[in-house]
């Protein structure tokens, strides 16, 4: 045991460059007297005893990691200069792992490490000695710091934290061009022997690839990999510690590495010669078939481009690239016609896109093929010699005029005869018929113009052999027009003149308007009718431009004189047969001012408003009418109804109203109170109109002669109404009092006035006080006479 440990701190100090430093500054210390020992010499305190000359002193020690013995390990040993081995020191340890991974005598001073250590947990420890008296416990020397060191042995192998390894080369790379470097750790001690230093290899991919021992570095080994030949490569790596001698530890990973594409390979067709049959009835841009050349690059490398030859059939035919195959995709750029020509031949080239220039050497990267395209025969439908037939008729032609025709044809080996029908789908009203068999169009009614100027319908052409081959042409129609309406004015037909105006004045300008389609160049002529010539007050000039100008020939019009003028204007057009009109143009005299802005052009327009027309005036001033008759049948009936309710209502209570709850009609009475009795029947007879209602002097004679007038009642009345003007309580509406006749046995006879023939002056009516306190009222009004005033009457 000493001696291994003695090598290890040969070997430590060897590896470590020399002495080490003690951790703080030490006395200069002597070396153990036992020199197969680690003895650690504590230092001594001065006395006055003769200095004694010491050697060198090892402030650490060594203990082997992962010991597996039967007995503690020994580390060393501490001594003092004052232990005389009497039994009288004792020696402690404290600090990193004291007691309980190492333990000391605290007699002798031997330190052991009482369990197994791995130096990559803790790769050392520090730790404090001191030796103390016995029996006074005094420290005999000062605290000495000291470092247990754990020795390394090769108990890791390297590791890749890495892997596995993913790497990539281009194919056909030269030798030694770079791949990957990969890199293992171990966790031994890399300052102590080689259990740290890790070696490289290759322990499968040979001889492809190959590696640095030191760096690890991966690099190819073989030149011009091809990756059409193989793409994939696993390599296996090992890195063995102990610079790769025997008995050191090695661990492995693996790298997979990829060669990628370069464009090293040109497309190529599989055959010379492709053959493809294709139906003449083919529609135009329709795929008609594929060619393909084969390229053994991957991506891009492999992307084609397909040419047609310039030759025979390169008009006809177009080939684009599908990029999701790479095929050549052949399509129809004419129509195909078996009975014109039955075949055609071109090249086709294929190349790449993308090239590498440094493969030009190994030749040109595109290739040739020829393409061979038979026309297959198909029954077709009859053909029209035109795609659309434009046909012109004049309006107004005989039923049965042949206005063209339309000519198809079989073109099919063996051609058929055609029949022609109209699809009447497109012509609903039947204008015009055809010929089954030659192919002419008649009308087949009147046309007009005017109703309908342009037909469009549609012609179908069958095979007589196969009625279902058919084809259809659009015919178009254009009704000519023919000259039959005349010209007429356009608006305004109304004009104004000024009253100052003078002759030659042009005072309106007209135009013409004709409902037939005039052609290019028409021209209308304005004149004045013969019959107007004669000394005529306004004259047309013709400006030869389809337009002429009203003309005065006075000087000054007069409204009061004439308001109005007749102007007969002749219009006539240029085309064939010659149509003219006579339009009748009006002219009103109107005021104005001097610089000739019209002021009013009659009468009403004096108290009418500006801007309104005599219309727009008759329907204001009817609606006003209309509003006013509401408001008095509205008034009207309003009025009614408050009579209605002042007769008829029994609620309403006035103070010159009395009522006669029980007193029947009088000493005849002897029913139940009737308000027919209550009626004189003398003047019921007489007068059949409403008592209640004041009657109408200019329809309904007095019936009586004016009776004198009564101060006593006058004043009454006056002073009610003077109390019902300030009563808020009052009726909204006066109220009449009615004194009716209370029946033929009554003693006071009628007590109303309004049927007497005789004044106030000739009645008596003191008897009134003799009635009782209910007609005091009556006793205090008529007790004295008043003078009878007949301009007044109540």
């Amino acid at each position: 045991m000493l001696t291994r440990n003695c090598l290890s701190l040969l070997l430590w100090v060897l590896f470590d460059g020399g002495l080490l430093t003690p951790l703080q500054p030490q006395p200069q210390q002597t070396l153990a007297t036992e020199p197969t020992e680690n003895v650690l010499h504590l230092p001594g305190r001065r006395s006055h005893f003769p200095r004694v000359k010491r050697g060198w002193v090892w402030n650490q020690f060594f203990v082997l990691e992962e010991y597996m013995g039967s007995e503690p390990q020994y580390v060393g040993k501490l001594h003092s200069d004052l232990d005389k081995g009497e039994g009288t020191v004792k020696y402690t340890l404290s600090g990193d792992g004291a007691g309980t991974v190492f333990t000391i005598d605290e007699t002798t001073g031997d330190i052991h490490a009482i369990r197994s250590l791995d130096r990559e947990e803790k790769p050392f420890y520090t730790l404090r000695a001191q030796a103390v008296d016995i029996e006074t416990r005094k420290p005999l020397e000062p605290e000495s710091e000291f470092i247990i060191k754990v020795q390394d042995i090769n108990d890791n192998e390297p590791k890749f934290l890495d892997g596995p390894y993913v790497a990539s080369v281009p194919e056909m790379s030269p030798v030694g061009a770079y791949v990957l470097q990969v890199k293992a750790t171990d966790a031994d001690d890399p300052t102590y022997g080689n259990s740290a230093r890790v070696v490289y290899s290759i322990l499968q991919g040979q001889p492809y690839f190959s590696i640095d021992p030191k760096t690890g570095v991966i690099r190819t080994a073989l030149p011009n990999m091809d990756r059409e030949v193989k793409e994939q490569y696993q390599v296996l790596i090992q890195a063995k510690d102990m610079g790769g001698q025997l008995g050191g530890l090695a661990g492995t990973t693996i790298v997979n590495i990829t060669l990628t594409d370069v464009n090293d390979n040109p497309p190529r067709f599989p055959k010379s010669i492709f053959h493809l049959k294709v139906p003449e009835s083919s529609p135009i841009g329709s795929a008609i078939g594929r060619i393909r050349a084969v390229d053994p690059d991957f991506g891009q490398n492999a992307e084609i481009e397909y040419n047609i030859v310039p030759g025979d059939g390169g008009n006809l035919f177009d080939i684009v690239t599908d990029e999701d195959t790479q095929e050549g995709v052949i399509k129809l750029k004419k129509p195909l016609d078996f009975e014109t020509k039955k075949a055609y031949t071109f090249k086709v080239e294929a190349s790449n896109l993308h090239i590498d220039h440094r493969f030009h050497s190994a030749g040109p990267f595109k290739d040739t093929a020829t393409v061979k395209i038979s026309v297959l025969d198909i029954e077709e439908p009859p053909v029209f010699s035109k795609p659309l037939y434009t046909m012109e008729v004049y309006e107004d032609t005989p039923v049965g005029t042949i206005i063209g025709a339309v000519t198809a044809q079989d073109l099919d080996v063996g051609s058929s005869a055609v029949r022609y029908f109209i699809d009447w789908k497109s012509d609903g009203d039947s204008y015009f018929t055809i010929d089954g068999t030659e192919g002419t169009i008649a009308t087949n009614e009147l046309l007009d113009r005017e109703s309908t100027a342009q037909y469009n319908f549609s012609i179908i052409a069958s095979k007589v052999s196969n009625p279902l081959l058919s084809s259809k042409v659009n015919i178009l129609i254009n009704v000519l027009d023919v000259n039959e309406f005349p010209p007429e004015i356009s608006v305004p037909y109304e004009t104004a003149v000024c009253e100052n105006a003078k002759p030659g004045q042009i005072i309106q300008i007209v135009s013409a308007a004709d409902r037939d389609l005039s052609p290019a160049g028409q021209q209308f002529s304005f004149r004045l009718s013969p019959e107007a010539a004669v000394k005529p007050n306004f004259t047309v000039r013709d400006f030869r431009n389809n337009t002429a100008g009203i003309e005065t020939r006075r000087n000054g019009y007069s409204r009061r004189q004439q308001e109005l003028y007749f102007l007969p204007v002749v219009i006539e057009d240029s085309s064939y047969p010659v149509q003219s009109s006579t339009n009748t143009m009006t002219i009103r005299v109107c005021r104005c001012d001097s610089d000739g802005t019209i002021l009013s052009c009659n009468v009403e327009a004096i108290f009418l408003p500006v801007g309104l027309s005599t219309g727009a005036l008759i329907a204001i001033l009817l609606c006003i009418v209309i509003l006013l008759a509401i408001v008095v049948l509205y008034v009207a009936l309003r009025r009614q109804k408050k009579k209605d309710t002042l007769m008829t209502s029994k609620e309403d209570i006035r103070d010159n109203v009395i009522h006669y709850d029980d007193e029947g009609g009088g000493e005849e009475d002897t029913q139940a109170f009737d308000i027919g009795a209550l009626r004189n029947p003398k003047v019921i007879e007489e007068n059949k109109i409403r008592r209640d209602i004041k009657p109408d002097s200019l329809c309904l004679p007095r019936q009586r002669p004016p009776v004198e007038d009564n101060t006593d009642i006058r004043d009454f009345i006056n002073q009610r109404l003077q109390e019902n003007d300030v009563d808020p309580t009052a009726p909204p509406y006066d109220s009449l009092a009615t004194y009716a006749y209370e029946g033929n046995g009554s003693v006071a006879d009628s007590l109303s006035s309004i049927d007497s023939l005789t004044t106030e002056a000739d009645q008596d009516y003191d008897y009134l006080a003799d009635w009782g306190p209910r007609f005091k009222v009556l006793a205090d009004m008529f007790g004295e006479e008043e003078s009878y005033n007949p301009d007044k009457v109540t």
